[in-house]
């Protein structure tokens, strides 16, 4: 496991990981592992379209009943996972062509009510600069505090909030589907010039109409806001809780840090052990490291490039992370309780905080 917290500043240097990185990539592609995997996400979609189905036929028969919560509970699920191939063909990794996939991406980033041209720049800057200060958006403010400066700079409530940060990141998350949702729209009726803007904004609306007026139609008015709240807290902390362990806890990159792509992305990545159930829980997600060094490989193949990276990281001393998803968990809350300790009263006696956050 790497180190709870470390900031690599701008003089840290490493040796040249180029060729090395060249070399695990043509292992990887010998091994067959860059093909195309389009049985695996034909299946995949099969399932969550009978899925879906499911529950719709569930809804109907169930009728007035608070039985429908677990149908709400269960519609947060597929839609995460939906939202998992979202992200892969965003990657283009689901179809041959660019264009299928961006296609692809844009419906089901539809379907589950986000905006794909928001969500792909934020996710593409994401990779270029993993854990990066100033660069990488993941770490950016958002009512958590990931680094200490932002966390000193947080008044008023969101001082109290960030004080605790770390105990409150999970039932914060029942609110991430809402914000990620305000977010999509935020990009959408921004100023200047937005890719798709009409066609998403089209799309995302009729998907909010066509899931909303069944919910308020045909069930009590309490129930249906109960319904809708359950399928976003559902649905926000499935997403939060399936990105947070990727890199959270990990090292920062200072601004001007200087470090090849291969030294970069390992060690800003955290990996997941479970094999099959935890790629299936995960979306893929569970092999971060792989996934960011080869971001177009399909989900089948990346844990057999696991083997492959964890053994030229051994060779060339670069640290590999790799942790059950419940250690993961805790290593999130104590990082964030850490970067919260910086929102501290600035009267607040340090050895005290100190001692107050061990006990």
């Amino acid at each position: 496991m790497g180190p709870l917290r470390q900031t690599y500043a701008s003089s840290d240097t490493f040796p040249p990981m180029a060729k090395a990185f060249k070399q695990v990539t043509q292992v990887v592609r010998e091994s067959g592992l860059m093909r195309r995997a389009s049985w695996f996400y034909l299946i995949v979609g099969i399932a969550l379209a009978l899925s879906f189905g499911g529950a719709i036929t569930g809804f109907i028969l169930l009728g007035n009943s608070w039985f429908q919560l677990l149908i709400a509970g269960a519609l947060g699920i597929i839609l995460t996972q939906i939202a998992f191939i979202t992200h892969e063909a965003a990657h283009r990794i689901v179809f041959a062509s660019g264009k299928k996939n961006d296609r692809l991406a844009l419906i089901l980033a539809a379907f589950v009510g986000l905006s794909y041209g928001w969500w792909d720049s934020k996710h593409s800057r994401h990779h270029s600069n993993p854990n990066r200060v100033g660069k990488d958006p993941d770490i950016e403010i958002d009512t958590i505090s990931f680094l200490d400066t932002d966390a000193q700079s947080a008044r008023g409530f969101r001082r109290l909030l960030t004080r605790k940060q770390g105990w409150l990141f999970f039932p914060l998350l029942t609110l991430e589907g809402l914000n990620l949702h305000k977010h999509s729209y935020a990009h959408l009726f921004a100023r200047g010039p937005v890719k798709f803007r009409w066609i998403e904004l089209s799309l995302i609306t009729l998907r909010h109409v066509l899931f909303f007026t069944p919910i308020f139609l045909y069930l009590p008015l309490g129930m249906a806001f109960a319904f809708v709240g359950v399928q976003l807290a559902v649905f926000g902390v499935y997403m939060g809780a399936a990105f947070a362990p990727n890199h959270k806890g990990m090292p920062v990159i200072a601004k001007d840090a200087k470090l090849d792509f291969f030294t970069k992305q390992v060690r800003t990545s955290r990996n997941i052990r479970g094999g099959w159930w935890a790629t299936a829980l995960m979306g893929g997600l569970n092999y971060q490291v792989e996934h960011h060094l080869f971001p177009n490989m399909a989900r089948p193949y990346l844990g057999r490039a696991s083997s492959i990276v964890r053994e030229y990281c051994a060779t060339h001393g670069v640290p590999y992370t790799e942790t059950s998803l419940l250690r993961s968990y805790g290593i999130v809350i104590e990082y964030l309780n850490r970067v919260g300790l910086a929102a501290r009263d600035p009267f607040e006696c340090p050895i005290t905080a100190q001692y107050r956050s061990v006990r």
